[in-house]
């Protein structure tokens, strides 16, 4: 992966599962249930507002309103080496 990945799509599937797609075309759904720790992801664990996320332009990866994200390397490889719950 030589270029830099960014999300450029992102939809709330159910629970605290998220569909992406990637500004090279890979799409993937991913988990994020087991990454839900610490003070700024915490709020995260309420799926009224894990729902609430959102594509940031600015930063190119999905984004909470409290602040929350992920860096869109993360989720890539998330997608394309899903890690077994």
């Amino acid at each position: 992966m030589d270029e830099l990945i960014s999300v450029v799509e992102a939809r709330h599937v159910h629970t605290y599962v998220v569909w992406l797609r990637f500004s090279d075309g890979v799409t993937g759904e991913v988990d994020l249930r087991a990454r839900l720790r610490g003070r700024i992801f915490e709020p995260l664990k309420d799926v009224a507002m894990f729902s609430q996320l959102r594509v940031d332009p600015e930063i190119q990866t999905i984004a909470w309103p409290n602040g929350a994200d992920f860096a869109p390397e993360s989720l890539y490889q998330l997608c394309i080496r899903p890690v077994a719950a």
